[in-house]
């Protein structure tokens, strides 16, 4: 959903920069033909470039350049975050329980067996015991909402167990 949107609005900047460009050279065009001379009308296309060219940098810095960004905070902090016992999972899909935290690497226990693998700090791709956590934090707060105490709840989570107690009510 997100792609289709920021895909519409390149779109939608691409068109805009567009004709401000031919906007820009048929007013230059119109200064030559008053009786200016040839060199202010190439100035002019000159200058349309340098404002569609700026337009398109801002375009890339806040599709690209700027989300990107955001993630690596994200995925920094929360590797800067990493406790012994939390559950992870790493890029290359492994799912274990961190027993040992490094400066640069982290020590998991996979499987029955207890297998120990240790894997870069880098290499964590998620952290599914944080956001455990955080998804019951919502869900308290949620609780404690003025709607939870007049008994109207809009959350999925709530949705579900309502569902599930009146089908065992059946």
């Amino acid at each position: 959903m997100k792609k289709k949107i920021t895909a519409a609005a390149a779109a939608a900047l691409s068109v805009i920069t567009a004709a401000i460009s031919f906007t820009m050279n048929a007013f230059a065009e119109g200064e030559t033909a008053s009786g200016d001379t040839a060199s202010q009308g190439t100035g002019g296309g000159m200058t349309s470039l340098i404002v569609s060219m700026l337009l398109m940098l801002v375009l890339l810095y806040f599709m690209a350049i700027r989300p990107q960004k955001k993630r690596e905070k994200e995925a920094a902090d929360m590797q800067k975050g990493l406790q012994i016992g939390d559950e992870i999972v790493t890029t290359g899909g492994i799912v274990g329980m961190i027993t040992r935290i490094g400066d640069d690497n982290v020590v998991i226990e996979t499987g029955g067996e207890r297998n120990k693998i240790r894997v870069k700090k880098w290499a964590v791709a998620e952290n599914i015991t944080a956001n455990e956590r955080i998804r019951t934090e919502k869900a308290k707060a949620a609780k404690n909402s003025p709607l939870a105490a007049a008994g109207v709840s809009d959350t999925e989570t709530e949705k579900k167990k309502s569902k599930k107690s009146s089908d065992e009510n059946k």
